[in-house]
């Protein structure tokens, strides 16, 4: 930020002159001036700061470009023009909004000559009053300085989040250590002499109450039988997830980082689909290893896997899908890509994989499945070559298919991304072969690349390409169920692959990535689902399972609740938010829509209603299965 100038008596005149014409801008019903008229009156929405722009330059009018730091390589766009001052005293003034979800770069041309006067880089803040000064340094002088003023200090948007964050953590210790006195005998004893003995029992033997795994439906024996293998680290990361999903599909409090990143890097919302994919892989080896040492036939499973996949596809073209709302006559609209769609697919193209080479998971041996053994991967390598090649089909086409109008492995935004050069150009390969088998109509009519990038072409985020790597990270989540089963004997053994795949996929990133967001040969994007995403988000899951495995399975120190119920129903919990998201009590008309604190308590009040609904089934042994 450019700045000189004496304080003193200019300086506060410069406040003066601000706050006056602030209270101008701001106070209802107030009068005009003849540089600030009621056409520059700015309402502030949401992630929105006023700044107030004073040219003092005579003979110059400037123009205002603008745009957020996290547009990588992106044009400046005009933000605003500012009138050259009228005499001295009388800056000419423009009133904007600008965003705070990011950092802010401002630059200031001289709009006759189209050079640049100054140029400013800031984080606003949200409500924030700023005033930015253009003037010489000292009459007669050339050279101008450009300062930037608080005029009213912005509000600390996150409070909200840090605050429910730490009443979690206050009602996570509180049942933590309700659980540790129920578990002491004292205690038990103390509360039979105060209240009714059924009460206590009653208490004792609850999901709150007892830390004991006797009344669990799925016992200590079950981790130790061949079959049926049921892991709770497994449901409960799905739950993790899956809970996740749900509270920033109805917003996330309308927080920019709780919203689908515009392009490269990361958010929290782009962890929960992948996430899912990776528990989706695991569960079909687990699920598939018991079916079949139970004596189904191939045949049949291969029956219920087709009609399992039709069922999915169906669910999110029909009944989720963005335009279900128009009726029955908005086919040449819908959207045929979506969530459960490329979960449908993926598990299909998984799980036929493992049932044509599915082979009998060895019982004795177990003391050849040491630590160094590899059984877990030479018993799968027909499947790993099918994947390899798959991966191959995805970086070909990516890399080499040509895309009209496109550089050839083109994989930025389009819009005004790089320069502005390739505006239609968004996903290249991708959005191309979505575009050319599906059609514009068919696909997402408003991507988040949109946000930033300003991008006008149709993308969908669950295209065709992306689902080839869709297909690898449920591998992958199926390789982490064959660790599970191939040595579930071996906590060691368990927990020692888990850090060696987490590992592994980690350097894979780092090298694809080069350790940035936006230089390295493949960034992280959840839009493209590059396979950057993929290795960086099953590393993370790998990492995951290596705490939950020990802690929930195997000392029995936490059961997984609440995460654990909707994981046992997450499909009726995915479409019940989606059908349900707009009505009571999942959303109701707030007080006021531009307030942060209002959409966190909606968002986090509809996303706690679901847990209670699928801990409620589970209680009543209902699941919903297809």
């Amino acid at each position: 930020m450019a700045g000189a100038g004496s304080a003193g008596r200019a300086l506060a005149a410069l406040l003066l002159a601000a706050s006056v014409l602030s209270a101008a801008l701001l106070a209802p019903g107030g009068s005009s001036t003849p540089d600030l008229d009621k056409k520059k009156h700015v309402e502030l929405k949401m992630d929105q700061a006023l700044l107030l722009i004073h040219n003092e330059l005579p003979e110059t009018n400037l123009t205002v470009y603008w745009n957020f730091d996290r547009c990588y390589h992106c044009l400046l766009q005009v933000l605003a023009t500012v009138p050259q001052s009228r005499k001295a005293g009388r800056p000419g003034v423009a009133a904007v909004a600008v965003g705070t979800q990011h950092g802010s770069i401002l630059q200031l041309n001289d709009t006759a000559e189209d050079k640049e006067v100054c140029r400013l880089e800031y984080k606003f803040g949200e409500f924030g009053n700023y005033s930015f000064l253009v003037k010489h340094v000292r009459d007669g002088v050339s050279e101008i300085a450009c300062d930037l003023v608080v005029n009213k200090e912005p509000v600390d948007s996150n409070l909200p989040v840090c605050i429910a964050f730490l009443v979690g953590v206050a009602l996570v210790i509180v049942v933590s250590f309700l659980r540790f006195l129920l578990s002491l005998e004292d205690f038990q004893n103390w509360i039979s002499k105060a209240i009714n003995s059924r009460e206590t029992d009653r208490l004792i033997n609850s999901e709150l109450g007892s830390p004991s795994r006797a009344s669990d439906p799925q016992p200590e024996a079950w981790r130790r039988s061949a079959a049926p293998l049921r892991l709770r680290c497994v449901d409960t990361f799905r739950g993790m997830a899956l809970i996740l999903m749900v509270f920033v599909n109805y917003g996330g409090g309308k927080y920019w980082y709780f919203k689908h990143s515009s392009w490269n890097g990361l958010t929290v919302a782009d962890l929960v689909f992948p996430w899912f994919v990776f528990i989706m892989g695991a569960s079909i080896f687990l699920s598939m290893a018991s079916i079949l040492q139970r004596g189904c036939s191939k045949l049949r499973l291969l029956g219920k896997i087709v009609w399992r996949s039709f069922l999915l596809i169906c669910i999110g073209i029909f009944v989720v899908n963005p335009n279900y709302c128009l009726g029955p006559l908005s086919w040449e609209k819908a959207r045929i890509p979506g969530v459960l769609q490329r979960l449908g697919a993926t598990y299909f193209v998984v799980a036929v994989l493992e049932l044509l080479f599915a082979k009998p998971v060895p019982e004795t041996c177990a003391l050849e499945r040491s630590c160094f053994s590899l059984l877990d991967i030479t018993a799968s390598w027909p499947q790993w070559l099918f994947v390899l090649i798959l991966e191959g089909v995805w970086l070909a086409l990516t890399f080499f298919l040509p895309v009209p109008g496109c550089p050839t492995g083109y994989l930025g935004p389009g819009g005004i991304g790089d320069g502005g050069r390739y505006r239609n150009c968004t996903g290249g390969a991708a959005g191309y072969v979505d575009r050319l088998l599906l059609g514009d109509q068919h696909l997402y009519q408003h991507p988040s690349s949109a946000v930033l990038y300003h991008t006008e072409v149709a993308y969908d985020p669950e295209g065709i390409l992306g689902t080839i790597n869709s297909i690898v990270m449920a591998f992958l989540g199926v390789q982490a169920g064959k660790i599970l089963l191939y040595y579930k004997d071996q906590t060691r053994g368990i927990l020692i692959r888990f850090a060696a795949w987490g590992c592994l996929l980690g350097l894979v990133s780092v090298a694809l990535t080069k350790a940035s967001e936006n230089e390295g040969f493949i960034p992280v994007n959840k839009n493209l689902w590059s396979v950057s995403y993929v290795t960086t988000l099953s590393s993370l899951a790998f990492l995951i399972l290596l705490a939950l495995y020990p802690v929930v399975d195997v000392k029995g120190l936490w059961t997984g609740a609440p995460f654990f119920y909707p994981g046992m129903n997450s499909i009726l919990v995915y479409v019940g938010h989606e059908v349900f998201a707009s009505y009571f009590p999942f959303q109701w008309k707030l007080g006021d829509q531009q307030s942060h604190k209002e959409h966190l308590v909606q968002n986090t009040v509809a996303t706690a209603l679901w847990v209670l609904i699928a801990y409620v089934l589970y209680k009543k042994k209902v699941f919903w299965k297809i």
